[in-house]
């Protein structure tokens, strides 16, 4: 890299250029970090921290690595997973003490699901998917043909993937005469079970799902775990689209999402939560955001593909397409449903008098004023 090509900390008399020692990729990822907008200012914790810097654990087949309140402090409501299991490959029976919120990202999964009602779930997940798996109940996840990879978000910033309840382990550490009574059989007969965790194991790729569903009980929950968001059209706005996935169309769910495309030169309007926290994912291109908070503190942050956002609720945000391409964004809430507050419509729906006596703004502005929520604009 030339030294035309290094960004430097300066923005125009402040500022001084920086020799080293430094990461310069890094400081071109994050442009504003480096040189921040004028308008920053005070003190706000970071919101972002990527994928890439997380532990990554390899297992046979598979991978998983997790954003938690160890890596991203100020994400306390919610953390997130990011797995990877190959064809057949299995992340074992299990359960959560939390609430799993899952989207699946490449690839086709099988969960399977039994809920306390012994109701049986088994569904076919493919890109765009999503499920919602209640806290306590058991449920495996599992690779078709060209395996499978995902997003899963938890409604505990304190949560592990590392700390889940897995059925291997129960049988490992129950004494085989209670086994043996509880099964009605001999405790030889469970001489051959692992003795620690599997987590995530090779089998073969399974059945079709016809062929699987034939060989159990027709018995599926009232309420479904997942949804095919895939097969939902997005609202189309001025500048990109916005996917909306709470109980309003998926009643089982106690996380709330939108999945948002922004187009080059499109935003995420000006906006805040007033009732939930947002975390979010980066898939693809290129964005920033400011967060405002209270006593004039604001901070600018840089996305791509990987990363993890946070706004903590009722902070006002932005997301701005900075790239040339596309940004896909999902945007997980710790509320049943989406809700949100546009800057634009309130000032909108304001008597004018108020609002120019705070803002003194002219009268292009005033009639720029939209009374109908866009939630992306250009």
């Amino acid at each position: 890299m030339t030294k035309d090509a290094t960004p430097q900390p300066v923005r125009s008399t402040k500022g001084a250029d920086d020799p080293g020692p430094r990461n310069v990729e890094l400081d071109l990822q994050n442009p504003d970090l480096l040189v921040p907008p004028e308008t920053d200012s005070g003190s706000l914790p970071n919101l972002k921290f990527p994928f890439s810097m997380a532990h990554n654990r390899l297992e046979d087949g598979g991978w998983a690595r997790e954003v938690t309140l160890r890596e991203f402090p100020v994400a306390k409501s919610m953390a997130g997973v990011n797995m990877r299991l190959g064809p057949g490959v299995v992340r074992e029976l299990h359960w959560h003490k939390e609430a799993e919120w899952a989207y699946i990202l490449q690839g086709t999964a099988r969960l399977t699901v039994v809920d306390p009602e012994g109701n049986l779930s088994i569904d076919d997940l493919t890109p765009g998917d999503i499920w919602l798996v209640p806290a306590g109940v058991p449920h495996s996840i599992q690779g078709m043909e060209e395996g499978t990879e995902f997003l899963l978000v938890f409604d505990d910033g304190k949560f592990s993937e590392n700390e889940t309840l897995l059925i291997t382990e129960y049988l490992a550490h129950t004494p085989p005469s209670v086994l043996a009574k509880n099964f009605g059989v001999t405790s030889d007969d469970f001489a051959d079970i692992p003795t620690a965790e599997k987590y995530i194991f090779r089998l073969p790729v399974p059945q079709p799902l016809d062929a699987v569903r034939r060989l159990l009980p027709n018995s599926p929950p009232p309420l479904s775990y997942v949804f095919h968001a895939a097969q939902i059209p997005a609202q189309k706005y001025m500048g990109g689209s916005v996917k909306t996935v709470d109980a309003h169309n998926f009643p089982v769910t106690t996380l709330s999402a939108l999945i948002i495309e922004i187009e080059p030169g499109g935003m995420r309007e000006m906006h805040w939560h007033p009732d939930a926290d947002e975390w979010q994912y980066y898939i693809e291109g290129e964005a920033r955001m400011t967060v405002f908070d209270a006593t004039s503190k604001a901070r600018t942050f840089n996305y791509r593909a990987g990363d993890v956002g946070f706004v903590p609720r009722t902070l006002g945000h932005y997301i701005e397409n900075t790239g040339t391409t596309p940004v896909k964004v999902i945007n997980v809430f710790n509320s049943r449903f989406c809700t949100d507050v546009s800057l634009n419509r309130w000032m909108a729906l304001t008597p004018p008098d108020l609002i120019r006596g705070h803002l003194n703004l002219n009268e292009t502005v005033m009639k720029a004023l939209r009374q109908t929520r866009q939630a992306v604009v250009r």
